[in-house]
């Protein structure tokens, strides 16, 4: 596996365990449909929460949650329709966004709720 798989993957599994600390339920993670994917599918007071994971080595280029474009914001608002109709959600959405930046041997995490809106809306 490439090593920026391998972090990806290590990043994901620590937004995961952040997110459990904070009273989440995890439903789903890298959840598929068609081409399109869900990091991590959450639920906490009533609300599904579909968080974008962004893992990066350094800070140095970009700060993670600055990589996700507008075609990929489409892409998780699109997966997730197809996520509430699949599974008939009737609650409230949110889009949250997780980067986990590695340091040392810790991970620093920032947890942006609400990070965007449905373009849909």
């Amino acid at each position: 596996m490439a090593e920026h798989n391998e972090l990806g993957n290590l990043g994901e599994e620590r937004a995961q365990e952040y997110l459990i600390s904070k009273g989440y339920k995890i439903l789903q993670t890298n959840w598929h449909i068609g081409k399109l994917e869900l990091d991590i599918v959450a639920e906490k007071d009533d609300w599904l929460v579909i968080v974008e994971v962004k893992t990066r080595s350094t800070q140095t280029f970009e700060h993670p949650e600055e990589a996700i474009t507008r075609k990929k914001i489409r892409n998780i608002v699109n997966a997730t329709h197809e996520y509430i109709l699949q599974f008939d959600w009737n609650g409230e959405t949110r889009f949250d966004v997780i980067s986990v930046i590695p340091h040392g041997q810790e991970y620093l995490i920032e947890h942006i709720e609400d990070a965007f809106l449905s373009p849909l809306a």
